[in-house]
C-alpha cells in the first residue's frame, strides 16, 4: 500500500510540473511583463527491458532507433573536477564527471521515481524489509573485457563504502542505530544485503557506483591516504576501467573533459545494436555563467541551463533558432545562506570563529534578523526574472516530503531591528550596528566565484544587511577553495551556497542535517570532536532523521521530516533564499530527448542521437 501511495504522489507531482507554464511575476507597476508560452511536452517511451542474447543479459532500449556518431557538448563552471574517483568526490562537478563512467546496481525511473535495475537484472526485498537480493546481469563486462560479477559488488560495498574509504557520505547515511548493513555473495551473480532494521532509504543507496575489484583493490590495500589520490585528475585515461556508457578519453585542466563511447556497453537498441549512439561527450570548463552563455550562442555548447533573466530572450529566439527550451519544474536543490556556528578551537588553540562573531551567529535573534532582512521576492524578480519562488524550507519545492504548513513571509526590516534590540544590539548616529559589548558588527560573506546567480544574490544580501547597519565584506572565491574553507579549515563567517537534493528521499541529506555529518556545514566538527556539545535543536534533528529512516510507511516518515523542516525554519541554521525554475535549452538536432522533473534532460544519454 505504501508503494502505491508513493507512486501516485510522484505521478501527480511530475504530471503537474510537465504541464505547467512559465511566466514572470508581474512587477508592481505592471510594465515590461513578459508571458512565456507553454513549454514543449514530451512522451516518455516504453521502459527498457532485459533481453538475453548468447547468454548476455542486455538492457534493451525501447526508444526510437537513431544514428550512430557525433558529439554532445556540455559545460561546467569553475575550474573543473578535483578527482575522477566517484568514491572520493565531495563536490557536484567531480561527482558528475566521475559517475559518467561507473554505473550502479539500480537507477531511478525518470517518471515514477521508483528504483529500477541497471547493472542488476532484478532485485527483491524480503517481507520483513531487511534483506535485499540483487541478481546481476550475466555476461556484461568492464571496459577491459573482464566480467562484472558479485565479487565487484561485495568488494565495493564491504571494502570501500562500508570500510569508510574516500567520501564517507554514503556510509554515514546508512548507519542504523550505530550499525551498518552487511553484504554477502550468494553466487557469482547474486548478492544479498542485510540491514539491521527495516530501513526505507537503503534501496536508493543501491544506485551508488560499483567499482572493478581488480583495479580498485590494490589501491585499497595501500591505505586511505593512497586511496585519496587514486584516479586523480592526473591519471592517464587509458588507466580507467569502467562500466558506463562513456569512458575518459582526454582531460585538459581548466579547458575540457572528453569522453569516448564504450564500444561494449550492455544497453542495446531494438535492433540489438550496442549503445550509446553518440561517439563523444565533451564538457567544456567555461569558468563562469556569462562565458557559458557566450559559448552556447557561439554554438560551442549544445545544452545550457538558463538563468531566469535569460529565459524570456531565449524563448523569443526559439522559433528562429536551432534549439528547444524545456521546463523541468522547481530546482531539486536548495540555495541557502549559513553562518558558522562552530564554537570550538583548532589544534593550535585558536578559535575557528572569533568569540565575538560566535556570540552573534549563535544568537537566534541575530539569525532571525538576517532572515527577515532578506528581500527574497526582489531577488526572484530581479535575478531570476520572476521565474522561481522564494524558499523557506530545507526540502525543495517539488519534494514529496515538503512541509506545506511552513508559510512564507516578506522582508520586514522593522522586525529585524526589534530582534536585534532584544539581544542588546544598538546603532550609532551614523546607523552603524554594534553589539552590547561595543563591537562593530562586521563579517565576511563568501560564495563561489563564477556563479553569477550566487554573486548577484550576494550583492543584494550585502545591501539588505548593510541597510541594518552591518558591514558585510562580500568575497566570491574559487569553488574548490570555498569547499576547503567549509569542510576543512573552517575559517569562514557567512556563506551563500547550494545543496543538490532528491525530491524523493530526505535521507540523502543526512550528511548535511545530522550533527556528525560530513557536510554539516554550519557546525562542522572533525571526527575527534563529534561528541562535543551540540545545540539542542541539532540533537532533535538527529533523532528525527534516525526515526524517519527506520519508519516504513510514507505517512509516518513524513511526520518526522515535517518536524525537521519546522526546526530548520524556526532555528535558522540554514536561511533558504529562493528556488529557481529549471529551464534548459538544447539543440534540436538531438533526438530521444524526454525531459522529466526527476530525470532532467540527459539521464538517458545512451539513447540520445543526432538526427535530421
Amino acid at each position: 500500500m505504501r508503494r502505491v501511495i508513493y507512486v501516485i504522489l510522484i505521478l501527480l507531482l511530475v504530471l503537474g510540473l510537465l504541464k505547467s507554464c512559465i511566466k514572470q511575476d508581474k512587477p508592481e507597476d505592471n510594465t515590461n511583463t513578459t508571458n512565456i508560452q507553454k513549454i514543449q511536452e514530451v512522451i516518455y517511451p516504453s521502459d527498457q527491458k532485459t533481453v538475453t542474447i548468447n547468454g548476455i543479459d542486455y538492457l534493451q532500449s525501447q526508444a526510437p532507433i537513431g544514428n550512430f556518431g557525433g558529439t554532445l557538448t556540455f559545460s561546467t563552471i569553475g575550474e573543473g573536477p578535483k578527482t575522477f574517483n566517484p568514491f572520493n568526490s565531495k563536490d557536484n562537478i567531480s561527482s558528475t564527471l566521475s559517475e559518467i563512467m561507473y554505473d550502479g546496481l539500480l537507477t531511478t525511473h525518470p517518471i515514477t521515481g521508483q528504483p529500477i535495475p541497471k547493472l542488476a537484472k532484478s532485485f527483491k526485498i524480503s517481507e520483513d524489509g531487511k534483506e535485499y537480493t540483487i541478481n546481476l546481469r550475466h555476461g556484461i563486462k568492464w571496459s577491459d573485457g573482464k566480467p562484472i560479477t558479485a565479487d565487484d559488488v561485495v568488494f565495493t560495498w564491504k571494502d570501500i563504502i562500508l570500510a569508510g574509504f574516500g567520501n564517507t557520505s554514503i556510509r554515514d547515511s546508512i548507519v542504523i542505530d550505530g550499525k551498518l548493513p552487511t553484504v554477502n555473495k550468494i553466487d557469482d551473480f547474486t548478492v544479498q544485503f542485510t540491514t539491521p532494521e527495516p530501513f526505507a532509504p537503503f534501496i536508493r543507496m543501491l544506485s551508488s557506483p560499483i567499482a572493478p575489484k581488480h583495479i580498485f583493490e590494490p589501491a585499497v590495500k595501500k591505505g586511505a591516504q593512497y586511496f585519496d589520490t587514486f584516479l586523480s585528475t592526473n591519471t592517464k585515461p587509458e588507466n580507467f576501467v569502467t562500466s558506463g556508457a562513456f569512458r575518459l578519453k582526454e582531460y585538459v585542466p581548466a579547458q575540457r573533459v572528453v569522453y569516448e563511447r564504450n564500444p561494449d556497453y550492455y544497453i542495446i537498441n531494438k535492433n540489438n545494436q550496442k549503445l550509446p549512439y553518440l561517439e563523444k561527450l565533451v564538457y567544456l570548463i567555461v569558468g563562469d555563467l556569462n562565458n557559458e552563455v557566450l559559448k552556447f550562442e557561439a554554438k560551442e555548447l549544445d545544452i545550457i541551463n538558463l538563468q531566469g533573466s535569460k529565459v524570456a530572450r531565449y524563448k523569443a529566439m526559439e522559433p528562429h533558432s536551432d534549439f528547444k527550451i524545456y521546463n523541468l519544474g522547481p530546482d531539486t536543490g536548495t540555495m541557502y545562506l549559513a553562518m558558522n556556528l562552530n564554537n570550538r578551537k583548532d589544534e593550535k588553540g585558536n578559535f575557528y570563529v572569533s568569540p565575538k562573531k560566535q556570540l552573534w551567529f549563535s544568537d537566534l535573534n541575530f539569525r532571525k534578523a538576517v532572515d527577515y532582512a532578506i528581500d527574497r521576492k526582489n531577488m526572484v524578480l530581479n535575478i531570476a526574472n520572476g521565474i522561481g519562488e522564494p524558499l523557506f524550507t530545507a526540502e525543495s519545492l517539488n519534494s514529496i516530503f515538503l512541509n506545506k504548513d511552513l508559510k512564507p513571509y516578506d522582508k520586514n526590516e522593522n522586525i529585524s531591528r526589534e530582534l536585534l534590540k532584544k539581544s542588546g544590539f544598538y546603532w550609532d548616529k551614523q546607523g552603524k550596528l554594534y553589539d552590547k559589548f561595543g563591537n562593530r558588527v562586521e563579517f565576511d560573506m563568501y560564495t563561489n566565484a563564477g556563479n553569477t546567480e550566487r554573486e548577484s544574490i550576494g550583492v543584494m544580501i550585502k545591501q539588505d544587511l548593510e541597510d541594518l547597519g552591518m558591514k558585510v565584506n562580500f568575497k566570491p572565491i574559487e569553488f574548490n577553495s570555498l569547499v576547503n574553507k567549509l569542510v576543512n579549515t573552517l575559517d569562514w563567517d557567512v556563506v551563500i551556497m547550494g545543496f543538490t537534493g532528491s525530491p524523493l528521499e530526505p535521507n540523502g541529506g543526512k550528511n548535511v542535517m545530522m550533527s556528525d555529518g560530513t557536510l554539516h556545514v554550519y557546525n562542522m566538527r572533525p571526527e575527534k570532536d563529534k561528541n562535543s556539545p551540540r545545540y539542542e535543536f541539532e540533537k532533535r534533528i538527529d533523532e528525527l532523521f534516525i526515526k524517519g529512516a527506520l519508519a516504513t510507511k510514507f505517512e509516518d516518515r513524513k511526520k518526522y521530516y515535517d518536524e525537521y523542516q519546522k526546526i530548520i525554519y524556526e532555528e535558522k541554521p540554514f536561511i533558504y533564499i529562493y528556488s529557481p525554475t529549471r529551464i534548459v535549452a538544447i539543440r534540436d538536432k538531438f533526438k530521444n530527448i524526454f525531459p522529466t522533473s526527476l530525470g532532467g534532460t540527459t539521464y538517458n544519454i545512451e539513447e540520445i542521437y543526432i538526427g535530421e
